[in-house]
C-alpha cells in the first residue's frame, strides 16, 4: 500500500511516518514545506503557492492522511485567515488535485475534537451537532464537510478523524509543554481556569495506531471518527500525576480565567474507533512519564 503523509514534518504527521514506515506492506512517502535532504520520497511543498496537482499528476497514491495545517486555538482567534487558509482552504486543494488524478486514493482528514465546543452531554459521539467556539474549530469543521462534499459529488473515498486531546514527544506546545517552561522560570506558577476543567489525552503512539485502524477498516464514506482513550481526565489530576513524576517540586494556582475559544469538558465516546480494532497501549500516567522524560532530554 502506498501512502503520502502531508505535513510529515510536524508532530502528528512525523509520528505517523515512523510508524507506517515500519511496516513492510507500506510504501511511505512525506510531503512538507521544510527543506528535507537528503530525504527520499520527499515532497517539498511551495509555503507560499500550496499546490498539489503536480504530486498526484505524476504520483498515485492508495491513500493520502493530511497531518498538515495550523494547530494553534489562540492563534486562530487573532490570525483567522491564516488559520482559514491552513486547516480549510488546503483541504480543498488537496481533495481537488486528488478528484483530478487519482480518484481512487482514500483521504484522511486529521480534524479536531474543537468542532465539538462545549458539548452539554458527554461522552460526545459522532451525531453530536457541532458547535465550535473558535475559528480552529469552525475551520475544522469547514474542512470536514470538504471532505463530506467530495465524497457525495465526486465518489472521492474520505474520512475524518476528529482528534482529541494529543500529547507526547515532539510536542512542543499546550498545556504540558507550557507547565515545563513556566517551572523552569518559577517554583509557584499560575495556570487558566479552575482545574475543574477536563480533557481526553491519548497518547501519540496511539494516536497514530488508531489512524492505521481507520486505514485499513474505515469504509472511507465520509465518516467522522472520534479519536480518544474515552477517560475524562480533570486539568487537577493532569497536573497531579505531571508533578508526581517531574524532578522539581512546585506550586500552581488557577486563576479563574477561561481563555478565548477553549472548551470547558471533553469526554469522548469512541465505540468506533474501537470497533475498527484500536485498543489503548500508553495508559495516561505512563504517557506523561514518557513526555517528561522527553522535555528532560530536550531541554538540557
Amino acid at each position: 500500500m502506498k501512502i503520502l503523509i502531508i505535513g510529515s514534518r510536524g508532530f502528528i504527521g512525523s509520528h505517523a511516518f515512523s510508524f507506517f514506515n515500519k511496516i513492510d506492506s507500506y510504501e511511505v512517502w512525506r510531503a512538507d514545506v521544510v527543506v528535507d535532504y537528503p530525504a527520499q520520497k520527499y515532497f517539498l511543498i511551495d509555503a507560499a503557492n500550496i499546490d498539489f496537482e503536480e504530486i498526484f499528476q505524476n504520483h498515485s497514491f492508495d491513500v493520502c492522511i493530511n497531518c498538515a495545517g495550523a494547530a494553534s486555538v489562540p492563534d486562530s482567534v487573532i490570525h483567522p485567515l491564516r488559520d482559514y487558509y491552513l486547516n480549510t482552504k488546503l483541504v480543498f486543494n488537496l481533495l481537488d488535485s486528488i478528484r483530478k488524478y487519482n480518484k481512487g486514493c482514500k483521504f484522511l482528514q486529521l480534524s479536531s475534537a474543537a468542532v465539538y465546543g462545549n458539548p452539554g452531554i458527554l461522552p460526545i459521539n459522532e451525531s453530536h451537532v457541532p458547535d465550535p467556539i473558535s475559528p480552529y474549530g469552525w475551520h475544522k469543521y469547514q474542512s470536514e464537510l470538504i471532505c463530506k462534499e467530495f465524497h457525495q459529488v465526486y465518489k472521492l473515498h474520505t474520512c475524518a478523524a476528529r482528534i482529541f486531546s494529543a500529547y507526547g514527544p515532539g510536542l512542543k506546545k499546550q498545556i504540558f509543554w507550557d507547565w515545563s517552561s513556566k517551572i523552569r522560570e518559577s517554583k509557584e506558577i499560575v495556570l487558566f481556569g479552575t482545574g475543574n476543567e477536563s480533557r481526553d489525552f491519548i497518547y501519540i503512539d496511539d494516536l497514530v495506531a488508531s489512524l492505521n485502524c481507520i486505514v485499513n477498516n474505515s469504509l472511507f464514506e465520509a465518516e467522522i471518527i472520534n479519536i480518544a482513550n474515552g477517560e475524562e481526565i480533570t486539568i487537577n489530576k493532569a497536573i497531579s500525576v505531571f508533578r508526581n513524576f517531574g524532578d522539581v517540586h512546585f506550586n500552581y494556582t488557577f486563576n479563574n480565567e477561561i481563555r478565548a475559544g477553549d472548551p470547558i469538558n471533553w469526554c469522548a465516546d469512541i465505540n468506533k474507533i474501537k470497533n475498527l480494532g484500536y485498543k489503548q497501549q500508553i495508559p495516561f500516567e505512563d504517557g506523561v512519564k514518557k513526555y517528561i522524560e522527553w522535555v528532560k532530554k530536550e531541554k538540557k
